[in-house]
């Protein structure tokens, strides 16, 4: 990240400290929500596709983040997935996915999470991802190190010292248009003879937390929006990733790549991607 100076009202340790505790609320929410509906076909509509899915959980979780922020921050914008957009006053814009890996939740897979993320001068300067269903907290502050909270304990994270691009263990995820996902295919076929194996896990910000944890050595993807990899991006970094990301303004539209990888491996990696011309954009 590079230097530059923030006004006094704008604390990244406190920035995180109140993404944290109204992700872990809203993460809270999702789960009684969950509970209670019967059929979530019955909730559910699409947006972009027929395969993207979203819920009535979503929509409320947003409508939650967006009033516990307006009420605690109300200078500050807000870009939200699900369209709980307003600008901001103070300098700081918080970028809110309320249900990352959307999907996951429909079926009860335990990987789908709430991210919120604090924006300051094009920088993301803090920000939590919850893991709903473990309960997992991954949160980081600018230059303050990132973090995870599980059962009471508290443990900083650090990415693994992988240097041998063999047996790096990557994560990636498919995007929601047929046309792209056939392209994120056969770039994967050029990929897989050359790392250890791959991981698909249907959460980017997860992805990323699994990068700051060690679980996984790399990630890339294709097309996603701030709201997908604002805050993993940032615990990620603070964890010790290396990182090329597109800019929070670039909408998954312009097909933009994203390549986090543990720093000792980062630069094959790259090159990887490179050679097999994964780094081109892949719009839609």
């Amino acid at each position: 990240m590079g230097a530059y100076t923030m006004e006094p009202m704008v604390n990244p340790t406190s920035l995180m400290e109140t993404a944290a505790t109204i992700a872990v609320g809203a993460a809270e929410l999702i789960t009684r929500q969950r509970a209670e509906i019967v059929s979530l076909d019955e909730v559910t509509t699409t947006k972009s596709s027929d395969v993207d899915p979203v819920t009535i959980v979503d929509r409320s979780a947003e409508d939650y983040i967006a009033d516990q922020l307006a009420q605690l921050r109300p200078e500050d914008g807000l870009l939200g997935e699900e369209g709980g957009n307003r600008s901001s006053k103070s300098g700081v814009t918080w970028i809110v996915d309320p249900i990352d890996g959307t999907v996951n939740f429909l079926y009860g897979i335990p990987q789908y999470a709430v991210s919120i993320a604090a924006e300051y001068g094009g920088e993301i300067i803090a920000g939590a991802v919850v893991n709903v269903q473990t309960g997992e907290l991954f949160h980081a502050a600018h230059d303050e190190g990132a973090w995870l909270q599980r059962a009471g304990q508290k443990q900083r994270l650090q990415v693994t010292s992988k240097s041998e691009l063999h047996t790096t263990l990557v994560a990636t995820g498919f995007g929601y248009d047929a046309s792209r996902r056939a392209v994120q295919a056969s770039l994967l076929g050029n990929i897989l003879p050359h790392i250890r194996d791959i991981r698909r896990f249907g959460s980017a910000a997860l992805d990323l937390c699994a990068v700051a944890a060690g679980r996984v050595d790399a990630y890339y993807e294709h097309g996603l929006n701030a709201w997908d990899f604002a805050a993993g991006l940032l615990i990620a970094q603070e964890a010790g990733a290396k990182a090329w990301a597109p800019s929070p303004s670039m909408p998954g539209s312009a097909g933009e790549i994203i390549v986090v990888a543990a720093p000792e491996v980062a630069e094959e990696m790259y090159a990887l991607l490179q050679s097999i011309g994964a780094l081109k954009p892949l719009a839609h």
